[in-house]
């Protein structure tokens, strides 16, 4: 009788409860979009209403002249995309194979030296060689200094990604890969043909966090890319995004030379903001039905 009564309670709860967690979800929602939205408005506003009204969710005076200082140098905006579009994809291809391929050895039972490997990758979550041992290597030993594997070999392996991906691997039967071997396919032919296929939502969550590495990242291009025809997009901006900074911090000492009172800081800031993260918003949607279930592989024992 109690169990019954109980049970009523508990639905008779279900609508506030429904309503309590979409409630919980547009806040949350909200919270995200907002920034993102006043970045977008702010960089099609015009310097003089953010500064005097704040940002705001419709420009007050719409203007491009932040556009207009970023695209200034066309001609090294689409090198820069370029280089980017090239790291990212090359990048994510083969850091997308490396990591399934040590995450499905991991997951093998049979494997003899699972627990060893597993030992190796968790191992390079907890140390690392350092910041100047890794510069000498990359520039002394492995002479990548200027070239584009320099962007690409450091983040080829992650091992968090490697984690995801075993998460994964291990809910993949056995068997299937046994009967494959019966009917007379090798290793290779078991893992690219069936065990790959069955793994997609799992490859399409970790491509696209490595793909997010490889277009962010600035910090590798800032220590061993001095080649301008070699600067990424993320790189060129964090390197505009400097030079504004420096002309608004010494405007006092410009008088006559350059009119920094007249310079879009703020919008160019914003418009530098959008061309960075905007290909990346605009390729997730197509990822976006793979996210959540790859987020989730292994949470669940069936």
């Amino acid at each position: 009788m109690n169990k019954l009564i109980r049970k009523e309670r508990v639905a008779a709860m279900r609508p506030s409860l429904r309503i309590v967690t979409h409630l919980i979800f547009v806040l949350v929602t909200v919270a995200m979009v907002l920034p993102l939205l006043l970045v977008v408005m702010a960089s099609f506003s015009s310097e003089d209403s953010i500064i005097r009204k704040g940002y705001r969710l419709w420009p007050e005076i719409f203007s491009l002249e932040g556009y207009k200082i970023v695209f200034q140098y066309p001609g090294m905006l689409l090198n820069a995309y370029s280089i980017t579009v090239m790291v990212t994809v090359m990048g994510t291809i083969i850091s997308l194979l490396l990591t399934a391929m040590i995450a499905y050895v991991m997951a093998r039972r049979d494997y003899a030296y699972r627990k060893a490997t597993s030992f190796f990758v968790i191992f390079t979550m907890l140390f690392n060689g350092g910041l100047v041992p890794f510069y000498i290597l990359v520039v002394k030993y492995l002479h990548l200094k200027d070239t584009l594997w320099v962007l690409i070999l450091p983040y080829l392996v992650n091992p968090f990604y490697v984690l995801i991906m075993k998460g994964f691997f291990d809910r993949v039967p056995i068997e299937v890969v046994e009967s494959a071997k019966i009917d007379g396919a090798s290793e290779y032919r078991s893992f690219f043909t069936i065990v790959l296929p069955l793994a997609t939502p799992a490859l399409a969550t970790v491509g696209l966090f490595i793909s997010f590495v490889y277009w962010n990242d600035w910090w590798l291009g800032l220590l061993f890319i001095d080649n301008n025809k070699l600067v990424s997009i993320q790189l060129m901006l964090y390197r505009t995004m400097n030079s504004i900074e420096f002309f608004a911090a010494n405007a006092r000492y410009m008088s006559g030379q350059i009119d920094v009172t007249k310079f879009p800081s703020l919008t160019a800031r914003m418009a530098l903001a959008v061309l960075g993260a905007g290909p990346m918003m605009f390729i997730f949607p197509f990822f976006q039905r793979y996210f959540v279930k790859g987020l989730t592989v292994g949470s669940i024992k069936e």
